[in-house]
């Protein structure tokens, strides 16, 4: 069971509603130690001074902003501790926006938010409000001495939080070295080809349709070791080659799917063609429909001699 990682409320005009933060994921990627590839044993990282080559005790670490190599502004942790925002418990919530106006790129984690106990009703007031009213909150809170921007939204039963990066935290398209100042224009027909791939593709989302395979394969690796398999390294895949031609890349690509949608192909590796539409079945009236043969041909009868 997954177990409250803070406590607080959230407020929004004089109303208050206790809330139980989670976290809404759980993280599974594989992890590994730093051994000594000759005895086997887990190292250890200390902290060095350089400059005498003595280890430094954690106490005596201090924190510095560097202004130019090797020119630092030293900063004691007690100056930090005067600058940390206010440690409240409440969700403050500043606005309430339509869902379609938060771009996904400034979501960063997200968080499950459930009833304290004694409010359970005002959540699902809450709940059922900005269910209706189709909107999601944009607050502040403080977890960890870090105040964060967060948005707040229902989902099913339950309320999610997500926290938000700052506007200036993201990077806009403007600032990328390598993107062109003339990307080029698109011809109508390449622009239909793309269209009509898309289209192939286009499916409902579900999420246990994907999974991370390279984690899958680490599992494997690991559990295959550890029974005293033999592993043998493949050799690295070919890099594709590019295509010139846009066109051809895309007729291609529509090609790939209809041939994935039809079947694996014939054994000889040839491109499997398409199959027909399936006729459709007439009326049934309880009995499958008999084939029809064609008549024979009546050949006349050898006369007597």
């Amino acid at each position: 069971m997954a177990r409250a990682i803070w406590s607080g409320a959230i407020s929004f005009g004089l109303v208050n509603v206790p809330v139980k933060l989670f976290s809404a994921v759980s993280r599974k990627t594989v992890r590994f130690h730093q051994l000594n590839e000759e005895t086997g044993v887990r190292i250890q990282q200390k902290r060095v001074d350089p400059s005498t080559g003595e280890e430094v005790a954690y106490e005596r670490l201090v924190k510095g902003f560097e202004l130019s190599p090797d020119h630092y502004v030293v900063i004691t942790p007690d100056e930090l501790d005067s600058l940390d925002p206010a440690k409240t418990r409440t969700i403050d919530i500043e606005d309430f926006v339509d869902l379609e106006q938060i771009d996904p790129i400034y979501y960063d984690h997200p968080y499950y938010l459930a009833p304290a106990q004694g409010g359970e009703k005002a959540y699902e007031l809450l709940r059922s409000a900005m269910e209706d009213a189709g909107k999601v909150a944009i607050a502040r809170v403080v977890i960890r001495s870090k105040e964060s921007l967060v948005a707040i939204r229902p989902a099913g039963p339950v309320l999610t939080m997500e926290t938000m990066l700052f506007h200036d935290e993201v990077v806009s398209p403007g600032e990328l070295d390598e993107l062109p100042d003339d990307i080029g224009k698109t011809t109508k027909r390449e622009l239909d080809m793309a269209k009509q791939l898309i289209t192939s593709l286009a499916g409902e989302f579900d999420p246990k349709k994907y999974r991370d395979t390279y984690r899958d394969r680490v599992l494997d690796l690991i559990e295959r070791k550890a029974d005293g398999q033999e592993i043998s390294v493949q050799p690295a895949a070919e890099a594709p080659q590019k295509v010139p031609d846009l066109m051809a890349a895309l007729e291609a690509s529509i090609n790939a799917v209809r041939d994935r949608e039809d079947g694996d192909g014939d054994s000889d590796g040839k491109t499997p063609t398409r199959k027909p539409a399936a006729r459709k079945k007439p009326a049934s009236n309880g009995s499958a429909p008999k084939k029809r043969t064609p008549a024979k041909k009546r050949t006349p009868a050898k006369s007597k001699k």
